[in-house]
């Protein structure tokens, strides 16, 4: 019989909906991180591509060192809203402030422009990371069932890309409209004013949603004990102590690896769907939208295999899945077995392609995620600590690692192959896209093997996690 701490249904349905609807605003910093900060810096406002892809690595650095001290102080605050919501509502304002910043950078040099980048990414990824690990925290918090940590997971990861996948449309559909001036849509610097208010407005009102949506439940739930006191010293041994746990390492480089190929993909899709497959604005803006079919079909197999296989084989198993999903139409092209461009089947079959990859790249971050909140089980049986807002404040910076590798990295590959500035489709030299697309692909495929080989250290099963959960309860007993 299993044996679980507190109900695993306790959540009501508007609370579940509430929790994930933060997820919108990381979505749709996400999506603009990913596909149109490189694009923007790069193609519309001039800046080397190796210099935005410094500027985001140096923010993400930031990233790495300033979110597990979030997180540490996430789980020993103490107030009358309890530990998480004083941070999430501190958040929302400073979320939109500095999104909109992002966007509107000084004519000036490039130094300025440069340091301009850096300092409103980290204002922006700072920002998200004072919401998202103390929202990302409430998952242990609110269930310790195994089953329903993967639907809460599932539950943030579809508000998310839907998040994404709206902004992606409306975006590439309505803001980056082609002018006279401008035909190309997507290199229309007027576009991109109009989409940072609308970003910035929709982030703030979903951080608080969710903020007010939750509150209310989490003060049901009696308040963990008050921390004990301990020197700086004490404090960093403990936290590198943690991480330092030798299940939460193997899944957090198997997220890392995994957030190098999914990161690489969305940096680079605009530039192989604009340049490469030769789409306009409004084709993108197509095969943007049937991802929509990619979630519906992640949630619909992530529950089940994971039921069946378990998280840890069930997620390499989609890590695999979108190594090929990805891959496979450059192979196809650059072997000449894939349509021409301007051939209507070729719009069906990357609409296809993109939908599959957003099946496996979610369902494998969900299951990671869930991977992640039995760790914090497997901690407390250890220590005595529950250090939810420390672990997932890695998961947080592996989220935000898709963006930060991928435009990275993108921005490397794309100065590695001498890709031009203001570029137009039509006009970029076939050897140019082919040592990209070759490029891509043997990249997606070093880091796919490495995050599978990873994740096969894991070492949490469900039997293990029940076992876990029941001596946790003896012992509250």
């Amino acid at each position: 019989m299993r044996t679980t701490l507190r109900a695993p249904d306790a959540l009501p349905l508007r609370t579940r909906l509430l929790y994930g609807s933060g997820m919108i605003a990381f979505g749709v910093k996400d999506h603009g991180f990913s596909a149109l900060l490189m694009l923007f810096y790069n193609q519309v406002i001039g800046l080397p591509a190796a210099w935005v892809g410094s500027a985001i690595m140096i923010a993400m650095i930031a990233d790495a060192l300033l979110d597990p001290l979030l997180g540490q102080m996430s789980d020993n605050f103490r107030s009358r809203w309890g530990r998480r919501h004083p941070f999430m509502y501190a958040a929302a304002v400073p979320i939109a402030i500095a999104y909109l910043l992002l966007w509107m950078p000084p004519s000036a040099s490039h130094g300025v422009q440069f340091i301009w980048l850096v300092a409103s990414a980290i204002a922006v990824r700072f920002s998200i990371s004072v919401y998202e690990i103390p929202s990302t925290a409430l998952l242990a918090e609110f269930t310790s069932d195994y089953d329903e940590r993967t639907k809460l997971v599932a539950m943030r990861y579809f508000f998310g890309v839907c998040g994404a996948i709206l902004m992606a449309v409306i975006t590439f559909g309505y803001f980056l409209r082609p002018t006279a001036a401008q035909p190309v849509g997507h290199l229309n610097a007027a576009g991109y004013i109009t989409y940072a208010w609308a970003s910035a407005g929709i982030m703030m009102v979903s951080v608080l949603a969710s903020a007010l949506g939750t509150q209310k439940e989490i003060l049901k739930r009696p308040p963990p004990p008050p921390p004990e006191r301990a020197s700086i010293g004490q404090m960093l041994r403990e936290m590198i102590g943690i991480m330092a746990h030798p299940a939460y390492v193997s899944i957090l480089l198997a997220s890392l690896f995994f957030a190098v190929t999914s990161g690489l993909y969305t940096a680079l899709a605009v530039y192989f769907s604009t340049y490469f497959w030769e789409l306009s604005a409004s084709q993108i803006a197509t095969v943007a939208s049937a991802s929509t079919v990619g979630i519906f079909l992640a949630f619909v197999v992530v529950l089940p295999i994971s039921a069946r296989y378990g998280k840890k084989q069930s997620a390499m198993l989609m890590f695999a899945l979108s190594l090929v999903v990805s891959g496979t139409p450059l192979v196809l092209r650059l072997l000449g077995l894939f349509p021409a461009n301007g051939d209507p089947l070729l719009l069906w079959l990357l609409m296809g392609q993109f939908a599959l990859f957003i099946m496996s790249t979610i369902a494998g971050a969900i299951l990671a995620v869930s991977m992640v909140a039995d760790v914090t089980d497997q901690i407390q049986l250890e220590t005595g600590r529950r250090s939810e807002g420390l672990l997932f404040s890695a998961a947080t910076m592996v989220n935000k690692a898709i963006s930060g590798m991928g435009i990275l990295l993108s921005g490397l590959v794309l100065a590695f192959v001498k890709f031009p500035e203001h570029a137009q489709p039509g006009h970029v030299g076939g050897d140019v896209l082919q040592s990209l697309a070759v490029i891509y692909i043997v990249l997606t495929a070093l880091a796919t093997a490495m995050a599978i080989v990873c994740l096969a250290f894991y070492p949490i099963s469900r039997s293990h996690h029940d076992e876990n959960i029941r001596r946790l309860g003896e012992n509250a007993a």
